[in-house]
């Protein structure tokens, strides 16, 4: 899989191609430590004086990278697609290298960092079910009314939580309707595009 790189983060990117592999290599490390820790932007000041450049140069520079290896990490890119992936920016075979090893040293660090930064939703555990069904009453002798009671369980984490819920034959017929339309969606290309990039 190509990580596709919109032209404002190839912009971003435009300055780095022309630097030192040194230099490359410290902007790397800057990178990587932005991400674990977060910008500093006396970094960037400090660094565009030795440079001699303005200061939102180096910014977008070290910004252009962060993205770079956060979405590279995030996709579990291999060395030939990491490779392809840059290969349209402009960079040197040397400048190749530095990124690709920058890359293979930070990128677990890196998931770890984007995994602890994701949202953690409550997820299914367990569903039982009882069917009830009222069959007369004083006033009603024949009459038929089934409901049907739920109980959810689900977690978060280390905590469970239980839900009762109650419905009617009718309502349940249609909210299964509805989950398998979105199953039979998940299916489309459309979807699997997206699922695929979200991972």
């Amino acid at each position: 899989m190509l990580l596709v790189l919109d032209d404002v983060h190839k912009q971003h990117l435009q300055y780095i191609t022309e630097v030192s592999v040194d230099v490359l290599a410290e902007f790397c490390r800057m990178s990587v430590e932005f991400i674990k820790k977060g910008a500093n932007p006396k970094v960037y000041q400090g660094a565009a004086q030795k440079l001699g450049v303005e200061v939102h140069i180096v910014q977008h520079g070290i910004q252009g990278l962060m993205h770079l290896l956060e979405e590279s990490s995030r996709l579990l890119l291999n060395d030939i697609d990491f490779q392809d992936s840059i290969m349209t920016i402009g960079f040197s075979e040397e400048l190749k290298e530095v990124l690709f090893q920058s890359y293979l040293e930070s990128r677990h660090d890196i998931r770890k960092i984007l995994c602890e930064m994701s949202m953690d939703l409550p997820h299914y555990k367990n569903l039982e079910w009882r069917l009830d069904i009222q069959v007369a009453s004083r006033s009603l002798r024949h009459q038929t009314n089934p409901i049907i009671l739920l109980k959810l369980l689900t977690q978060d984490g280390d905590t469970e939580e239980s839900t009762v819920l109650q419905t009617d034959p009718v309502n349940l017929i249609h909210m299964t309707n509805v989950l398998e339309n979105a199953l039979q969606e998940l299916k489309s290309a459309h979807c699997r595009r997206i699922v695929r990039n979200i991972k």
